[in-house]
């Protein structure tokens, strides 16, 4: 009898030890989002930028008071992510100076150990990508601001590339975007995205090539759809089909936007027509049960009810800070868009 309830005692305790085990090697999720927050301006004419309609004696007629209510609506849709707990990481487009997003957090989020990687770009208005990340969960390694440079000689935006070390120890690359424009027609400044994506195609190559598991993510505002050239094919980003097993995916990198798109939706309403320009893609390594894994269809379109515009021609959409000249007071004419991911981490 003794031996029975010693063995007993002994199975359960192993039990106990395994399912431990496990709960420490899938601890805790990881959201990820990308926002283009539409015209993060201060009120400052830069003498060197083209900025002067948001002041306040510009076109825009940009006030302080209505700075600050932009950075509050700004933080009620960021604090609506991931079910109200915020993200994780955050890359946004369209902001004009970083003492901004430091206003943002010292505000709104000084209850979270938020940080900022930022560089200012040659935007010729101004308009900078940054990373919001929780310095409680990652470590900025280094950051990189990685120049585009257009056949025409137009400024653009930089990417911003950011390495973070999650405290299991693991990296991720970052790369924000916010390429150009489709200013003229979308044929003929077509080019200025396909080189955006060839340049951002080579330094994804030198990272996959000293390590072919490395974890990236892009975000941003790509100002093309998942099927278009500078993604689809100069990029060479695949669909990716949560039906199939994620751990026989071959190819470099995968958009979780694809479905959504696929299903009609959209980022951006332009002319009763919506984009998604707004995506994340991520390498291989990020589908399958490894440091970092995509929770499958947890890719989203973040709308708020509170920042949707409810009546008129833009039913549906991101109600945006102007129509036009008109001041709307809202928010953006961006929807935010987020991911999962689960976090293991090694006994």
């Amino acid at each position: 009898m003794k031996i029975f309830f010693r063995t007993f005692y002994t199975l359960l305790f192993l039990s106990v030890i395994s399912v431990t085990s496990y709960s420490q090697n899938i601890q805790d999720t990881i959201y990820i989002a990308s926002w283009n927050v539409e015209n993060l301006f201060d009120t400052i004419d830069d003498p060197e930028k083209k900025d002067e309609e948001f002041t306040p004696e510009g076109k825009k007629e940009w006030t302080n008071e209505k700075v600050d209510l932009k950075i509050e609506n700004l933080s009620k849709v960021i604090s609506y992510m991931n079910d109200g707990k915020g993200p994780s990481i955050l890359g946004v487009q369209e902001v004009e100076h970083k003492h901004l997003l430091d206003t943002l957090l010292n505000r709104h989020f000084n209850e979270r150990n938020y940080d900022i990687a930022y560089f200012e770009s040659l935007d010729f208005r101004g308009i900078d990508n940054g990373l919001i990340y929780d310095a409680d969960l990652f470590t900025l390694s280094s950051k990189e601001a990685i120049l585009v440079e257009l056949e025409s000689g137009y400024s653009t935006r930089y990417i911003l590339y950011s390495k973070l070390e999650h405290k299991n120890g693991e990296f991720i690359h970052c790369f924000v975007s916010h390429w150009p424009s489709r200013r003229g027609g979308e044929e003929k400044s077509r080019k200025n995205r396909v080189k955006a994506a060839s340049v951002l195609k080579m330094k994804i190559g030198e990272i996959l090539t000293e390590d072919e598991n490395s974890f990236i993510v892009v975000m941003g505002d790509f100002n093309d759809e998942p099927d278009n050239q500078s993604i689809k094919d100069e990029l060479e980003v695949s669909f990716l089909n949560c039906s199939d097993s994620l751990e026989n995916e071959n190819e470099e990198l995968y958009n979780l936007s694809s479905q959504l798109f696929e299903d009609g939706e959209g980022t951006y309403l332009y002319r009763s027509d919506w984009n998604m320009l707004d995506q994340i893609i991520v390498s291989r390594e990020m589908l399958n049960k490894n440091s970092f894994q995509y929770i499958c269809n947890s890719f989203e379109i973040v709308k708020a009810e509170f920042s949707v515009t409810k009546t008129g021609q833009y039913k549906g959409a991101s109600r945006p800070t102007f129509g036009g000249s008109k001041y709307l007071a809202g928010y953006s004419d961006h929807f935010p868009v987020g991911a999962k991911f689960i976090v293991n981490y090694d006994n």
